[in-house]
């Protein structure tokens, strides 16, 4: 499995611009073939920070999402709402039981 852990540094003003772009990115990813997880979220003590966590299948099927219209289409969203700065961390993982499982 792929795990993709990004984080976005932005504005509360370009988040709420991005928002149908974000919820359409999201939607979209999570429909994908391989995907097993695609989630945006709001740090709570910092409001102008992104979160986004993926879980992929394999590295072929990250690929096909960076090659997605939707993912196109996001891209050109940040570009018309340039974010401060933008971190992606790429793992590859195996899924473990936790603790009691």
């Amino acid at each position: 499995m792929i795990v993709v852990n990004a984080r976005i540094e932005a504005t509360e003003e370009t988040i709420a611009a991005m928002k149908e772009a974000i919820a359409t990115m999201e939607q979209a990813s999570q429909a994908e073939d391989g995907c097993h997880d695609y989630t945006f979220s709001v740090e709570l003590n910092n409001s102008a920070v992104l979160r986004i966590t993926e879980k992929w299948e394999d590295m072929a099927a990250l690929q096909a999402h960076f090659a997605t219209p939707h993912m196109a289409a996001f891209q050109a969203a940040m570009g018309a709402n340039p974010p401060k700065s933008v971190e992606a961390s790429f793992y590859e993982a195996t899924e473990v039981p936790g603790p009691g499982g």
